[in-house]
């Protein structure tokens, strides 16, 4: 499938483009089992996955852990080198620009991470580490750094926001850690954020209210959000598009009703079923797939997701589907949909 029939119908031009990505990494070995092996295996994280986003819009990437998500995610900022492919961010492509150029963009890209512990510094006040990112992209508005960085922290409710300004990280809540991280990567003004699982590590109670804020400052700020989960109930909070990812590659990907109202994948169809539902009288009668994903090593051969697919046909193992539009703007690679 080529980028070009992912783009039929759409008006608005892309901000983000991934063009046939690949991301290999060697596996490291100690020297005699290089010698006897006498070649490089390579942990195929991402191969041969092509996608856009269109500026203002949300695309949700949804798949078990180990599919590629978050390094996909990593390859579309800049942050992971691409073994093969191309990323081309507002037209330009990132694997061309140099270091000081790509440094320069980067207020444009920013991240709100999973685990707001492990991504702040414990030693820094939370005003300093929302500030570092103007003192390295807006150095001539030093004077106003303070009052931008307590502006900010009211529109992602942190408030009072001199309260605040002068805490560490660990005097605060988790969900109020959340929004510092969620302010930390809007300080800069992006077009692109990369929300990598942004409110797995919040609590239950507390994820609603953080989905909602960033809606609002979705809308505000006119964002681009590139959305990380595996959780595909929290994908519909907050998505336009979804991706369906599986062993490094794209499975399906739609419009959010398309996806949620006819899945055409196996796989869809599987991340579906195990959406709870709030009624416990109701049982499941979908099959779900067995065992667990395969290792990326040595990736199964045809279809990936055969060795564990229900409507698995022999063919499945030895030709690889292609991902192809089935219903106007929803593609799914599967060679026998219902």
């Amino acid at each position: 499938m080529t980028l070009g029939n992912q783009k039929t119908g759409r008006q608005a031009e892309p901000l983000l483009v991934l063009e046939n990505v690949k991301k290999y990494y060697p596996v490291q070995k100690n020297i005699i089992d290089q010698v006897f092996a006498g070649h490089i295996d390579y942990v195929r994280a991402v191969d041969d996955v092509s996608l856009f986003i269109r500026r203002g819009e949300a695309l949700g990437l949804a798949g078990e852990s180990g599919s590629g998500k978050t390094t996909i995610g990593r390859l579309a900022i800049g942050l992971e080198k691409l073994t093969d492919g191309k990323a081309v961010f507002d037209g330009q492509d990132l694997s061309k620009l140099t270091a000081e150029e790509l440094r320069k963009l980067r207020k444009r890209m920013q991240v709100i991470f999973q685990d707001p512990m492990a991504s702040l510094n414990p030693r820094m006040t939370l005003g300093n580490a929302i500030k570092q990112g103007l003192r390295i992209h807006y150095p001539e508005q030093a004077s106003q750094h303070r009052d931008m960085v307590l502006s900010m922290f009211e529109k992602v409710g942190l408030t009072p926001p001199l309260f605040f300004y002068d805490k560490f990280p660990h005097q605060i809540s988790g969900g109020q850690r959340q929004r510092v991280v969620i302010a930390r990567a809007l300080i800069t003004r992006p077009d692109l954020v990369l929300a990598d699982e942004p409110v797995a590590m919040a609590d239950v109670s507390v994820r609603a209210l953080l989905l909602d804020l960033m809606i609002n400052l979705k809308n505000e700020f006119n964002l681009t959000y590139l959305f990380i989960t595996h959780d595909l109930a929290t994908a519909k909070y907050i998505c336009d598009r979804i991706g369906v990812l599986y062993l490094g590659k794209l499975m399906e990907i739609g419009d959010l009703h398309a996806i949620y109202n006819r899945p055409l994948h196996p796989y869809t169809r599987a991340l579906m079923a195990a959406v709870p539902v709030p009624n416990p009288r109701k049982r499941r009668t979908e099959v779900m797939p067995e065992g667990e994903i395969p290792n990326p090593i040595n990736p199964p051969s045809g279809c990936r997701f055969h060795p564990r697919c229900p409507i698995a046909r022999p063919d499945c193992a030895e030709i690889e589907p292609k991902l192809e539009e089935i219903e106007p703007g929803h593609f799914a690679a599967c060679r026998y949909i219902e």
